[in-house]
């Protein structure tokens, strides 16, 4: 889980114009996004079909508002904060949740702002029966692709991830609704202090810097170096860190930020989980 202080994430009011994208869900080649938001419209090697995605469904969360603000005040220290407008990308402090789960099949994320109220979620997207089946019987996430979509409380799409296959190190791409490349959330080493860099256009636009060798807290910083958010784990108790899937994490962001720089840093909320918790239960 994560709380994120955000600054202005802005207001999303730079949509991508009406056309064809590649299908975030995966299934088909090609879905046409209408400029707010993806239809059923689906292309398969030139021809046009009709199919309504089944990767929709906004994940809600389980943690009450008690739960939500003790991990704001109390475990991450950020007591106090005005709010925001009440949207992903407004909201001074986002908490990010992962569903408990004993045997994790689709990774689900529930959004909170730091009064308890969930105002987005985080959804995996594109998994094909075979890929669920396999996850169920072996530990072979790091062999996969994953997608994932950062949404609304109304379903619309924000930012989108993608963590290709991985050896050794990790790889997240991020892009905007309909998956146009932002730029990406790279692992830079194995042994250490975990290190990520963020880029962009081929340039480095941040990084986000493991504090201990378990890579629980993290400061994120700007291509000069100077800190602009942070992650830190909150602790979900023994047996659920024992026996379920269960994440949970704060991200502050100190000060508005600007694109690329801002998505990067929302979308790695979702990244260093998926980098480093997805493939187990310790460091990948």
């Amino acid at each position: 889980m994560f709380v994120v202080e955000t600054g202005t994430l802005g207001s999303m009011n730079n949509q991508p114009a009406p056309n064809w994208y590649p299908d975030p869900s995966g299934k088909h080649e090609l879905r046409y996004w209408d400029g707010t938001a993806w239809t059923n419209r689906v292309m398969n090697a030139g021809t046009e079909s009709s199919d309504a995605s089944s990767d929709t469904h906004v994940p809600r969360g389980e943690q009450t508002v008690d739960k939500v603000q003790r991990q704001v005040v109390e475990q991450a220290g950020l007591g106090g904060v005005a709010g925001g407008t009440g949207s992903l990308f407004t909201e001074p402090i986002l908490v990010v949740n992962q569903k408990a789960k004993l045997i994790e099949i689709n990774t689900e994320f529930a959004v909170y702002d730091q009064n308890g109220n969930q105002i987005g979620a985080v959804r995996q997207v594109g998994q094909s029966g075979l890929k669920k089946a396999l996850r169920m019987v072996g530990d072979v996430d790091q062999f996969m692709t994953h997608k994932f979509q950062i949404v609304d409380m109304a379903g619309n799409v924000h930012l989108t991830v993608t963590r290709p296959r991985k050896f050794v190190k990790s790889r997240l791409e991020v892009g905007d609704a309909a998956g146009r490349p932002i730029g990406q959330v790279v692992q830079k080493n194995v042994v250490g202090k975990i290190r990520f860099g963020l880029e962009a256009g081929g340039t480095s636009v941040g990084s986000i810097n493991a504090e201990n060798w378990r890579a629980w807290n993290f400061s994120i910083q700007d291509a000069a170096g100077h800190e602009v958010a942070r992650i830190t784990k909150t602790w979900e108790g023994m047996a659920k860190t024992m026996f379920t899937t269960a994440d949970n994490y704060v991200l502050q962001i100190h000060q508005p930020l600007q694109d690329p720089l801002r998505s990067l840093v929302i979308a790695s909320a979702l990244s260093v989980d998926t980098a480093l918790k997805q493939d187990s239960r310790g460091l990948s």
